[in-house]
């Protein structure tokens, strides 16, 4: 799946779909990908790292040396949250440094703390 494919899943997926309606099939298996990318304890923690890393940006010499995992392990990792739009990477000479894409985490967030209905049928009638 490419970066800009899982950016246009999420932003397909509206704010309230859990709670307005049923998501279909590709939603579901599009939005799982995006959510099991972050689903590794590995990969949560890069993701951190990087979100948390000062001025907001890492570069991949930062993060990889904080796990006991290889290089190529570390890359692969990345790849996957690049992949699943949770981050944007920017070769500068040998370095590549990362960003978290904030408008991603903000969707998915929005998706599993929508705002609250309000249900007119259960309010009291006004005097």
């Amino acid at each position: 799946m490419s970066n800009q494919r899982a950016v246009e899943v999420v932003d397909s997926a509206c704010d309230s779909v859990l709670v307005d309606r049923p998501l279909d099939e590709a939603r579901s298996g599009e939005l799982a990908r995006t959510f099991k990318a972050i689903g590794d304890p590995v990969r949560l923690r890069l993701l951190s790292l990087i979100a948390s890393h000062a001025g907001g940006e890492a570069c991949v010499c930062d993060v990889s040396e904080v796990f006991d995992v290889s290089g190529p392990t570390i890359s692969h990792h990345l790849k996957v949250l690049r992949e699943a739009g949770l981050i944007t990477g920017e070769r500068r000479g040998t370095w590549v440094y990362y960003r978290v894409v904030p408008q991603t985490l903000a969707r998915l967030s929005a998706l599993l703390a929508p705002q609250q209905r309000v249900d007119r049928a259960a309010e009291p009638a006004s005097a």
